[in-house]
C-alpha cells in the first residue's frame, strides 16, 4: 500500500504521528532536522513504551534554536549526527522494519503550517530493507551523542 500527503496542513503531520503512535519494536528515523514538539512528544510516548528509537540528523542542525535532537538524546533515545562536511539532507522513517515514511517533509512546525512538502508512506518490507541498509550505512558513520 502507499499512501501521499501534502501540506501546508495537518495531513503529514497526523500520517507521521499515527506511524509512530503505532509502532511495536521500532522506530529508525533519518531526518535533517526536528523542531516540532508534536513529534517530539509522540517519540517521548514511544520511548516510554518500550520502542527502539534510533533517530539520526545532521549535525549542524542540531544547535538549530527549538531543535529538540539534543532533547532526544537526554532522556535516553539514541540519537547520532552526521560528520560530513556536507548536510545529512534525509526525511525518512522506518516504522517497525516494514514501513517508510520518506518525502520533503521537514519534522517541523512550519512545515505542516507553511511550507508546501510531500510525504509517501510505503508499506512494503523490500522497500523497507532499502532505506534501512541506508540508514544502518549511514548510522554507523555517524557520530553519537
Amino acid at each position: 500500500m502507499i499512501q501521499s500527503f501534502f501540506s501546508p496542513g495537518n495531513d503529514i503531520l497526523d500520517a507521521i504521528l499515527e506511524n509512530t503512535t503505532n509502532s511495536v519494536s521500532s522506530l529508525d528515523i533519518c531526518v535533517f532536522t526536528l523542531s516540532d514538539d508534536r513529534l517530539l512528544d509522540a517519540l517521548i510516548s514511544c520511548h516510554r513504551e518500550g520502542i527502539q528509537i534510533r533517530v539520526l540528523s545532521d549535525n549542524d542542525k542540531q544547535y538549530d534554536r527549538g531543535s529538540d535532537i539534543l532533547t532526544l538524546h537526554e532522556i535516553g533515545i539514541d540519537v547520532r549526527v552526521d560528520v560530513s562536511p556536507a548536510h545529512m539532507h534525509h526525511k525518512f522513517m522506518v516504522v517497525d522494519g516494514r514501513t517508510v515514511l520518506t518525502g520533503s517533509y521537514n519534522w517541523t512546525r512550519s512545515a505542516a503550517t507553511r511550507n508546501a512538502e510531500n510525504l509517501v508512506v510505503i508499506d512494503d518490507g523490500r522497500t523497507a530493507e532499502l532505506f534501512l541498509e541506508e540508514f544502518n550505512k549511514l548510522w554507523s558513520e555517524a557520530e553519537q551523542l
